[in-house]
């Protein structure tokens, strides 16, 4: 027989369990539902608030002053500046969705020595600042970068031909090199779920490899095309960097009007119109991007 406080050890519960008919695993769940779950919210939603509703809500107030809207709008800088936004973005949006399609096919679809190291690369890319990929252009096509340096050594002319990186070209070219891998890492995840079988059927079908990546692979790729192209075409929208470090001095968008508007002439009403008309065209553009691939079956 055991000792009489052996009964009492067994049915004692572990530490720090509550049993299961006391009053108070009882009341634990009616204590539960008397908190609501918006609660919960109150959180995340008053850090947002505070980092970036009421920033934004400064900046829009801020814009309201008296004649701010009707001055901007009335200014040539603006209107120039509005459209190189505009068709910069656009450009620098569908280069990229070509080039990063086209090579995204390349390294997922046909083996080469380094695909594996080429395809990690991309991500490390993506972790760069957009001026370091503005600083390797200017110097190799600088106007005392290499390629002018190679071509006056070799020919003996003052200056070389390449100077087009201070122009909106230059600016382009910059946006599509900087942002192409943005497009190239959701159609490379896209790809690597991709059956292969299908590509072996068509190909035995006598399907060339053009109507292969047209009727087979492209379908399979919209959705990340659309995922990407959204991507990128907002964030050059609000590119500031690459436009800053070309020196294109010709070449004002809409991000380096409200620089100039706010830091090298003091009008901070005007720059926050400026802002807040950059902030909405992004927002629309992206919904309307966003439309046009959803109707297209991505």
């Amino acid at each position: 027989m055991g000792s009489p406080g052996s009964g009492l050890k067994e049915r004692r519960p572990a530490t720090g369990v509550v049993p299961t008919g006391s009053a108070l695993a009882e009341r634990l769940p009616a204590t539960r539902r008397t908190v609501p779950r918006w609660v919960w919210a109150l959180p995340p939603v008053a850090v947002l608030a505070v980092v970036f509703l009421y920033p934004l809500a400064l900046v829009v107030q801020e814009s309201l002053a008296p004649g701010a809207y009707g001055d901007v709008f009335a200014s040539a800088s603006f209107r120039e500046a509005l459209v190189t936004t505009v068709w910069l973005a656009v450009a620098s949006t569908v280069g990229c969705l070509v080039l990063g399609f086209v090579l995204a096919v390349v390294i997922a679809f046909v083996p080469f020595p380094g695909g594996k190291a080429v395809s990690k690369f991309i991500d490390v890319f993506l972790s760069f600042p957009s001026f370091l990929i503005t600083l390797a252009l200017l110097f190799l096509y600088g106007t005392v970068g290499m390629a002018n340096g190679v071509w006056t050594d070799v020919t003996g002319d003052p200056s070389g031909p390449f100077q087009f990186l201070t122009t909106p070209w230059g600016v382009l070219l910059a946006e599509i090199t900087y942002f192409t891998p943005f497009v190239m890492r959701p159609l490379l995840a896209a790809f690597s779920q991709m059956e292969t079988a299908q590509l072996e059927v068509a190909s035995s079908l006598g399907a060339r490899p053009l109507r292969i990546v047209r009727q087979v692979i492209l379908p399979e790729a919209l959705p990340a095309l659309a995922a990407g192209g959204s991507l990128v075409l907002v964030m050059c929208l609000n590119e500031f960097g690459i436009v800053l470090f070309t020196g294109a001095k010709g070449v004002t968008t809409l991000p380096m009007l409200v620089y100039s508007k706010a830091i090298l002439e003091s009008d901070y009403a005007a720059a926050c119109v400026v802002a807040v008309v950059n902030v909405a065209l992004s927002v629309g553009l992206y919904v309307l991007y966003r439309g046009v691939s959803r109707r297209a079956g991505a």
